[in-house]
């Protein structure tokens, strides 16, 4: 089945890279670097060090704080990140600097990820999430590198996808040395696929292991006086394609209610900044850009955050906060960045990328889940004009952020074991 699934890639390798030249009309990164995909250096490559691969900015996010972890715990190492996009390059460089190399993720063909795994000579490769290439894991294994699959989730969808190809599936799984699954869910659903029970192990997810930084509280406060101290706000985060018209009708009836409502729109891609920006001045509203570096006046109806780095920051300053990608059916977005700061969320229909989480907070009654855009627009106003409820719902997520950290500290002892074994 991989020699099927390798000739498939193969023969698309052509159309990737036109791909990758199409998206460079709107984001020119992704004409940048490209024998980095194809396992080809400019510079030689630190060896025998650990690479962890994180497709884009999420999951660079994800595995900042263990990232952290691993550059105090083995500083001797060279520790290697590689993302296949370049807003996860973006974020690699903007929290770790110098600190760390980045590379371009090798294209999954045997001969490109040979000439990686030779190149960098690594003790250990650390897969993010639902990172499962079948050939770099099998030649991983046959250079004898151990394979982890942190932070790993597998929602119920995705599995349905896996399954179409099941016997690929199955050897990849098996091929891994260890998988450190979210929750009991997602480890019976890659036991189901073919992963074998004794290298299953349930860490939980270290994105409840949020990390605030010192200074937030006090930047949180001057950006608020920016928007204006006491009128309401709430934010859209991590929007996609054919979300952000539903927002600004979801706003625009807000508005109606509570005519001094600000709404602080935070597109998911950056390529996409300057044409939402077009859809809320073609919406009617008065428009701020972060870019712009100016305050917020009583007739600003739309702040648009077009910067990356900053949603956290965003986040805290908002009294509600919408969570993105889950109006359309992306899958939504990780909710723990707002509930972690007690900020009340609300999110849509799609969550079936976050489903474990999102059902957690749904059953502590510590979010709330719409399924259109009018009950969006009432459950925010409603929200807005009752502090004390929003506040209510703020407080029981902070709580579950509290009560389910120390994944990170499990996930740190299993790359321990296998970077000893």
């Amino acid at each position: 089945m991989r020699y099927i699934y390798t000739l498939i890639l193969t023969l698309l390798v052509p159309v990737y890279f036109l791909r990758l030249y199409w998206r460079g009309f709107k984001a020119p990164a992704y004409r940048q670097r490209w024998l980095e995909r194809l396992g080809i250096f400019e510079t030689p490559i630190e060896q025998g060090g650990i690479w962890v691969h994180a497709v884009s900015v999420g999951e660079v996010q994800a595995v900042a704080q263990l990232v952290g972890r691993l550059l105090d715990r083995y500083s001797d190492m060279p520790l290697l990140i590689t993302t296949t996009t370049p807003t996860g390059a973006d974020r690699v460089k903007a929290l770790f600097g110098s600190d760390v190399t980045h590379l371009y993720a090798p294209i999954d063909l045997p001969w490109v990820v040979r000439r990686f795994l030779i190149a960098f000579q690594p003790r250990l490769l650390i897969l993010v999430e639902t990172e499962i290439w079948p050939n770099l894991i099998y030649y991983a294994k046959l250079e004898g590198v151990p394979t982890l699959l942190a932070n790993a989730r597998l929602s119920l969808r995705s599995a349905k996808g896996y399954h179409r190809v099941a016997g690929l599936t199955r050897d990849a799984l098996r091929n891994l040395t260890m998988i450190a699954p979210h929750a009991e869910a997602d480890a019976e659903r890659f036991h189901t696929l073919g992963a074998r029970p004794e290298k299953i192990e349930v860490t939980g997810s270290i994105k409840f292991d949020v990390h605030l930084p010192g200074s937030l509280l006090e930047r949180v406060d001057v950006l608020r006086r920016e928007w204006g101290g006491q009128r309401p706000v709430w934010i859209a985060a991590s929007t996609h394609e054919g979300e952000d018209e539903l927002i600004l009708q979801a706003h625009a009836s807000i508005r109606q209610a509570l005519p001094e409502a600000l709404l602080v729109l935070v597109p998911r891609h950056p390529e996409r900044f300057e044409r939402v920006g077009q859809l809320v001045e073609e919406a009617g509203f008065k428009l701020v850009k972060r870019t712009q570096q100016l305050p917020c006046d009583d007739d600003t109806a739309v702040f648009l955050g077009d910067t990356m780095g900053e949603l956290t920051l965003f986040l805290g300053a908002s009294d509600i906060a919408f969570i993105g990608g889950s109006l359309v059916p992306h899958g939504g977005h990780n909710i723990l960045e707002a509930t972690a700061q007690g900020v009340a969320v609300v999110f849509g229909p799609h969550m079936f990328n976050f489903n474990e989480i999102s059902e957690l907070y749904l059953h502590h009654q510590a979010a709330v889940q719409v399924d259109s855009v009018a009950e969006l627009a009432d459950q925010v106003s409603r929200w807005l004009s009752d502090a004390s409820e929003r506040s209510r719902v703020g407080e029981a997520g902070r709580e579950l952020v509290e009560q389910n950290r120390g994944a990170l500290d499990r996930l740190t002892q299993l790359v321990d074991r296998l970077l000893v074994s």
